[in-house]
């Protein structure tokens, strides 16, 4: 018989395991939910529940994975996975007890940079990967979660691995000192201060937007002058227009939500620090990929209530 005290005790690590197979945060909650189902429906109660439960998930999130890629192929611009707030995720307490070690390396492998890089490992180095190496599970386990014998998992997780090393982005490991840098970003964004903005942006900072082809432009790599001339360009008029910045950790990493003067979102940020330097932006103002967050706003009416305002007190101004 399921016992639902004790599959709750385990959803935060159901859906740790499911989002980063998947990058999404409605698809991940959907394999949940299908797993709760499944064990619900269940005439043998499993010898190592945390195991079995695992498995599924693991399962389920390999199937939608592989009918997502075809869709993300076809994706209008970026594609970035849908922005997880972790300062609310509930991992695993049994994981992270008494280890900031584990706990900074759980943040690290949900980052929006990490994420990207599982992204180009197939769907059973995915699994193998996250299942393994990021929660721990034996080989044996792994084997059964994927349907492949434990050899197979052992060199499926090499390449998993190998990959995800070439590619791997560092971070600033001191969390207290990325907080700082990012309040101080966050502030001089939002006072248009362009020189304190510069002074806080690697030389060939990365700022890339997820507009889904919607909302919002896609940016690229530029010049911490440019880069810090086109954010001025961007979010002050948007917090001119009522807009407000919420500080949040989007992903493991600093950043912030930005809503609408009806507390409808607009977009989030996430920032890649390292050597006391902003070196990369992730931004997503896709609607689709924020409605897991609450109502969305239209950040185009955002820009053209702002535009219509400046108009209006300059024809003020000239009567």
């Amino acid at each position: 018989m399921a016992d639902p005290h004790a599959f709750e005790e385990l959803r935060g690590l159901l859906f740790s395991i499911s989002y980063r197979i998947l990058g999404s945060v409605s698809e991940a909650e959907d394999a949940v939910q299908e797993t709760w189902l499944r064990y619900e429906a269940a005439d043998v109660e499993p010898e190592s529940l945390r195991s079995w439960l695992a498995t599924v998930v693991t399962r389920i999130s390999i199937d939608v994975l592989r009918s997502a890629r075809a869709r993300r192929e076809a994706y209008v611009g970026p594609w970035f996975p849908e922005p997880l707030l972790t300062d609310e995720l509930a991992e695993e307490p049994a994981v992270l007890e008494g280890d900031p070690a584990r706990a900074a390396e759980l943040a690290d492998s949900v980052s929006m940079a990490a994420l990207l890089l599982l992204e180009r490992l197939s769907p059973l180095e995915r699994a193998v990967f996250v299942m393994h190496e990021v929660f721990g599970f034996s080989y044996a386990d792994v084997a059964t979660a994927v349907g492949r014998s434990e050899a197979a998992c052992r060199q499926l997780g090499t390449r998993a691995r190998r990959h995800m090393a070439e590619g791997r982005t560092r971070f600033e490991a001191d969390r207290r000192k990325r907080e700082e840098l990012a309040d101080r970003f966050f502030a001089a964004l939002a006072g248009g201060e362009v020189d304190a903005l510069r002074s806080l942006l690697a030389a060939d900072v990365h700022a890339v937007n997820d507009s889904g082809g919607v909302a919002g432009g896609t940016g690229g790599t530029f010049g911490a002058l440019q880069a810090a001339r086109i954010l001025v360009a961007t979010i002050p008029t948007l917090l001119a227009a009522g807009a407000s910045l919420q500080r949040r950790e989007v992903n493991g990493q600093p950043g912030a939500v930005i809503l609408d003067p009806e507390d409808r979102v607009l977009g989030t940020w996430s920032l890649e620090i390292l050597d006391g330097q902003v070196v990369g932006i992730r931004s997503v103002t896709s609607p689709e990929k924020l409605a897991h967050l609450g109502p969305v706003g239209d950040l185009d009416a955002m820009r053209r209530r702002w535009q219509e305002a400046r108009r209006a007190a300059a024809r003020s101004d000239d009567d």
